[in-house]
């Protein structure tokens, strides 16, 4: 049995972006109820030369969308990056779902095979489409994920790992 390129992509984004908001409602409810406001969480570092929460969160979601386009062969949306607040990054988290699931099965022919180039500013790198997904598209995305997980549950957000698994 094969998987498809879109289950190996759209619906494993969709379901982290998913798990990614029941944290962010997690850290609203404990932050309510520890008497303290839950936008402050937005800027926590585990260090200071770390990107804050809420970059981690724009990022993630920065990833979900870039994978879903390209793949499917179709121009990144560019969002500008202004959310500071739990609510505002809940709608970004909401835009990306969104957004991915315009896309269908269909969108992902041959997308195993489709030339992707990624630029960053020390150089360009460039995959096949299931290169892409396997070996930068889902490592960075998860790697968002886990931060994120982690400075919510450094500054005492009760999760464990099956929230982070988000298996019910």
């Amino acid at each position: 049995m094969s998987i498809s390129l879109h289950r190996q992509s759209v619906e494993v984004l969709d379901h982290g972006l998913e798990m990614l908001a029941s944290l962010l409602d997690k850290a609203s409810a404990h932050a309510g109820s520890a008497g303290y406001e839950a936008d402050v969480l937005c800027g926590t570092r585990l260090f200071p030369d770390m990107l804050p929460l809420a970059r981690q969160v724009m990022i993630a979601t920065d990833m979900a969308k870039g994978a879903a386009a390209r793949l499917a062969g179709v121009d990144v949306p560019k969002w500008e990056d202004t959310e500071t607040t739990i609510p505002q990054l809940q709608a970004r988290i909401a835009k990306a779902r969104s957004f991915l699931a315009g896309f269908s099965p269909a969108h992902y022919e041959g997308a195993e095979s489709r030339a992707i180039e990624i630029k960053t500013p020390s150089r360009s790198f460039n995959f096949t489409g299931a290169e892409y997904l396997l070996t930068w598209a889902l490592p960075n995305f998860y790697f968002h994920l886990t931060t994120a997980y982690n400075l919510l549950r450094h500054n005492g957000v009760p999760l464990g790992k099956m929230d982070f698994l988000a298996l019910g």
